[in-house]
Order: C-alpha cells, then structure tokens, then sequence
C-alpha cells in the first residue's frame, strides 16, 4: 500500500510548530489540514489523555463559536500519537494566515476556568477524563516556546 502524507514526514526533524500538512479540493471548496504540533516527537513526553481531551472540547467550542472561523471550522481532534492535533478549515490557506487565530485560542485555553464544555455524562463518552489544570499550562507553554516568536521553521515541515 502507499504511505499515507502524514507518514511522508520525517518525524525526526519534526519540531512544534504549525504546519500545513495537506489540502484537498471537495467540491469547489478546498480544505486545509493543519498540524499543530505541540511537542516534539520522539524527543519530549507525548500528553496524557486527559489534558488532550480537555484542549479538543475547549479547542472545539472555541472554534466553532469563532466570529470569522466558526462557519469555516470543519474538525479540531487529536493525533494518535499525542504530540499535537489537527485543524481542519473550509478555505485553501498557509500556516502564517492561522497564528493569529491560534495565538487567540491557545489564550482561552490558557485562561480558562471554568466547567470544561460538553464535560458531562450526556455529552461526552468519557467526560471524566479531563484535566483543566494540564491543558491551561500546555497552552502557555505552546504559546511561550512556539506560537509568540514563531518563524518559518515552524512553518513548513523540514525536508
């Protein structure tokens, strides 16, 4: 079988970052997949479950919630691997058009406080595995080692 895009990445070099890692045209559309990679893999601890769980309905609800990006949110979700997530977006765009946009929700998640969205028995099928306090110090630190000075060797997956 063909090696998937996402296995065509040399994971050794790969650092945190925000990279494109593929666009597809459906319809008259594209959409654009991201790679927030928020460790570094095979280098640094991958994240537990729960913080993980926590930054995809934070993540989620912030997205799609967005003024500009809400109608374009397609999907915000973990990597099996634990090193980061995927966004995918309505819209044929580059990493750059984004830090912005994940400046701010990487914020929220930082500062948030209160009840995790959807964090209940009849909205989530494991909504005990949560942990706010995980997610608010991943966020800074993705916000403090990645996205504040972020360059282009953040940008584009290294060769």
């Amino acid at each position: 079988m063909k090696k998937i895009t996402s296995f065509t990445i040399d994971h050794i070099k790969l650092q945190q970052g925000v990279y494109v890692s593929r666009k597809d045209p459906v319809g008259d559309q594209i959409i654009t997949t991201f790679d927030l990679r928020m460790t570094s893999p095979n280098e640094e601890p991958v994240m537990n479950t729960a913080e993980m769980h926590t930054i995809e309905h934070l993540a989620a609800t912030f997205l799609r919630n967005h003024a500009v990006y809400g109608d374009k949110t397609i999907y915000f979700g973990p990597m099996g691997c634990r090193t980061g997530f995927y966004l995918l977006l309505a819209g044929d765009y580059a990493s750059k058009d984004i830090v912005p946009l994940m400046i701010e929700m990487f914020e929220f998640i930082r500062d948030f406080k209160d009840e995790v969205p959807g964090a209940s028995p009849k909205d989530c099928g494991n909504y005990l595995d949560m942990n706010l306090g995980m997610a608010n110090y991943l966020a800074k630190k993705y916000l403090d080692q990645v996205l504040y000075h972020i360059d282009d060797s953040r940008l584009v997956y290294p060769d």
